[in-house]
């Protein structure tokens, strides 16, 4: 297949980057007048219009893939392409599509009275404390049968695809039981079997305390859960946070998974928790939320392989701090953005929204944001060898735009529809 005609090609990447950190997260590869190649469902090459003979494609012509060592490469030749394998973009502009390495989609029923809650004053602490938050979702999704729970999961993924998300990370943690939470993995599997978007798997058993149990008699229910859990998940996260997980249990778990599951770790969503460096202590891929954080937590970060990830739809949604993005960069660190989709605290799966909020709340810049929320969030699921950006030898997975769109305009015009196809 062959896109010509491409306006902007955005989000090139030489070979072997896998994530951005610093001001490099401010930067990107950008054609204008482009064509892109693809066999076998992988990116082959690209290049200018310029460089084929009469803009009309396909005369089997070799061109230089920019900022790559290798050789040029051949386009196949105008028999070898039928017309229905080559599509005109016609000034749309060709991304890489988006990567969300933090939801919480497979969950049972609607919680929107709790919406109306937050409205008349209750902190998500306060609703917690009702009986609300997790542990509604834990009855709800209790008394769901797993065939049903998948088909309200699927309609969430189909939306997130939809929206141009092309890989997604999944979380357990509505279960809090040993049933329950294997119930919502088997549904992340079937769904991942199901859909053509790259799916990961994570076992959040430690989500909040379930209920009949002591939190002692809990952590260590979490613990026994890791083997059969590690058959079907990638990750293992713990929410560590002020009313919920402390650091020593979050040390108790990580260490028992230490071997079977990578760890992904919730921090400092509600206080500064000590999440951050018991994850790096760990060797987390990602440290997710981060309202709250201080300069202790950016030094422990520095010259680890963990992702910062933070979560400006729960910042939105639920009126707390949005965390200190521009700090983090300023540091050398990089920075990735994710949706934390979710019924309780971020009930959008919309990538694009939660590229514009980095932007218009975080200060990011449009190209900062965008490399937050394709090749840095595609690191903090471990799958950017493969995704995230427009580089020979990854995965199609993109994003073709309606015509004179660029990536300032994403962000700028955020409700704007703006996705012509997308590519999986």
């Amino acid at each position: 297949m062959i896109i010509k005609n491409i306006g902007v090609l955005a989000g090139i990447q030489p070979e072997g980057v896998l994530r951005l950190e610093g001001t490099e997260q401010g930067r990107t590869g950008v054609l204008e007048d482009a064509w892109l190649c693809i066999e076998d469902g992988r990116i082959t090459g690209f290049g200018e219009m310029a460089d084929l003979v009469g803009h009309d494609v396909i005369p089997g012509m070799a061109s230089v893939i920019p900022g790559s060592d290798r050789e040029s490469h051949v386009i196949p030749s105008e028999a070898s392409v039928s017309p229905e394998e080559v599509i005109d973009a016609k000034g749309g502009m060709v991304i890489p599509g988006f990567c969300d390495s933090h939801t919480h989609i497979v969950y049972a029923g609607s919680r929107e009275g709790e919406f109306l809650d937050k409205i008349n004053g209750l902190s998500y602490e306060e609703i917690a404390a009702r009986g609300g938050g997790i542990l509604n979702s834990s009855d709800l999704l209790h008394e769901t049968s797993e065939d049903d729970l998948l088909d309200q999961s699927v309609i969430r993924v189909q939306e997130m695809m939809s929206k141009g998300t092309v890989a997604m990370e999944i979380k357990s943690g509505y279960g809090l039981n040993p049933q329950d939470e294997m119930k919502m993995l088997r549904v992340i599997r079937r769904i991942k079997e199901s859909v053509p978007a790259c799916v990961r798997s994570t076992f959040l058993g430690a989500h909040a305390i379930g209920r009949g149990y002591s939190h002692k008699a809990y952590v260590q229910a979490v613990i026994d859960m890791i083997p059969e859990a590690s058959a079907y998940a990638d990750f293992v996260d713990v929410f560590c946070d002020e009313g919920f997980f402390t650091v020593e249990d979050t040390d108790r778990i990580l260490s028992a998974a230490k071997g079977k599951l990578v760890p992904k770790i919730h921090a400092n969503e509600l206080a500064v928790s000590g999440g951050v460096q018991v994850g790096v202590k760990h060797g987390a891929l990602s440290v997710d939320h981060l309202e709250r954080t201080t300069d202790a937590e950016i030094a422990a970060l520095k010259g680890s392989s963990t992702m910062p990830t933070m979560l400006p739809g729960s910042s939105f949604f639920l009126g707390l701090p949005y965390g200190r993005a521009k700090d983090y960069l300023k540091a050398g660190l990089g920075v990735a953005l994710a949706s934390d989709y979710n019924p309780g605290s971020s009930p959008s799966g919309d990538m694009r929204f939660v590229m514009a909020l980095g932007c218009i709340r975080m200060r990011l810049t449009p190209l900062e944001a965008f490399n937050a929320v394709t090749l840095n969030s595609a690191y903090a699921m471990g799958i950017s060898a493969d995704y995230g950006s427009i580089t020979v030898g990854k995965k199609a997975a993109l994003i073709l735009t309606e015509p004179r769109w660029n990536l300032t305009r994403l962000a700028y015009n955020y409700t704007t529809p703006f996705i012509r196809q997308v590519f999986f």
